[in-house]
């Protein structure tokens, strides 16, 4: 026996992301592991696997020639006239020395100053590195509350896993090689110049069906693709610094510009009751307090023990009459 009512949609999302990268890589003659290349360091929804550096050590105020080359010359007046900062410093108005042969504008800032056009290795390994992805969902409406880990999976099987569309498609372990081929880029290239690639996570589930059917869908793609080609600003980096103090006291940093993956989880999704038959219910929920059913208005839900299993049934009755009287009721 069905009944008339509405298909109802909760469209508005709750989600938690916690991330965790696992690898070792080596970077020239160094061994670096996750505190040395991911941040920020907090297993946040963004974060950025930095697979190449330029580092500028050993910087410490006071006066310098700058780098750039469009600020040589060959007289204090060339640099002159000029804005009055550059990329590393404030111009001083002085023509100086940069090298035996070469002059450029004096800056007060940071020195020396950058040089970034110096061929630094790229860490490839960064490839075979894992990204393991905790996704939590709620959807206030109903109550339903989901979450990525495969239930049915031992702590043993979970680490061994690793996603594939097609054979593992419900691991959250990803292989970050894996990613860039599923966005439909070569990692190498990738990691040379920096980029953004979105992991998005789908969670579109019709509640008219069992809780164990609402599973997340992963699928691929490159953020930045618009911008992967400019002249101007190809690619993703970024620079931070790290302070320190020398032998004297000094204040002294390391700069470091950084190219790297940034990888974006991306969590959308809804749910629906009455979507598959939007003019009646039918049937008995796998497990009611799982998901829960919103009514219309005049309608409410009684629970009632099913004979045949451990778990009830949801009823719905209007409001007013009794579980034994001859109202129009149908279980969910």
């Amino acid at each position: 026996m069905g009944f008339g009512v509405p298909a109802v949609r909760d469209t508005t999302l709750e989600s938690s992301v916690v991330t965790k990268v696992k690898g070792v890589g080596r970077y020239g003659d160094r061994v670096l592991d996750t505190a040395d290349y991911v941040t920020p360091p907090q297993g946040t929804s963004v974060f950025v696997v930095v697979t190449r550096q330029i580092l500028t050590e050993n910087q410490a105020q006071g006066v310098c020639p700058e780098s750039e080359a469009t600020y040589r010359c060959a007289t204090d007046r060339d640099c002159q006239g000029k804005s009055l900062t550059t990329g590393s410093g404030v111009l001083t108005g002085r023509c100086v020395p940069y090298n035996d042969t070469l002059r450029t504008c004096e800056i007060r800032g940071w020195c020396p100053p950058e040089v970034d056009t110096v061929s630094v290795p790229v860490m490839l390994e960064a490839e075979n590195f894992t990204l393991f992805i905790k996704n939590s969902v709620r959807f206030p409406l109903f109550g339903f509350e989901k979450a990525n880990l495969p239930p049915q999976a031992s702590a043993e099987e979970l680490r061994r896993c690793r996603f594939h569309p097609e054979r593992q498609p419900l691991c959250p372990i990803l292989r970050l090689g894996d990613v860039a081929r599923f966005a439909g880029q070569d990692f190498a290239a990738l990691a040379t110049t920096g980029g953004v690639l979105g992991i998005k996570i789908g969670w579109v589930c019709d509640l008219d069906r069992s809780w164990e059917l609402c599973l997340p869908r992963y699928s691929f793609t490159r953020l930045d693709g618009v911008t992967r080609h400019s002249p101007s600003s190809p690619g993703y980096n970024f620079r931070h610094a790290r302070y320190y103090r020398g032998h004297n006291g000094t204040e002294l940093r390391t700069l470091t510009k950084a190219f790297g993956i940034r990888f974006d989880v991306l969590v959308y999704g809804n749910v629906c009751m009455g979507c598959s038959a939007p003019r009646t219910y039918r049937g008995c929920r796998a497990d009611p307090a799982r998901s829960p059913p919103c009514l219309p208005s005049g309608w409410e839900i009684r629970h009632r023990p099913h004979a045949h299993q451990h778990r009830g049934c949801l009823h719905l009755h209007r409001r007013g009459e009794s579980a034994q009287g001859g109202g129009q009721t149908d279980a969910l």
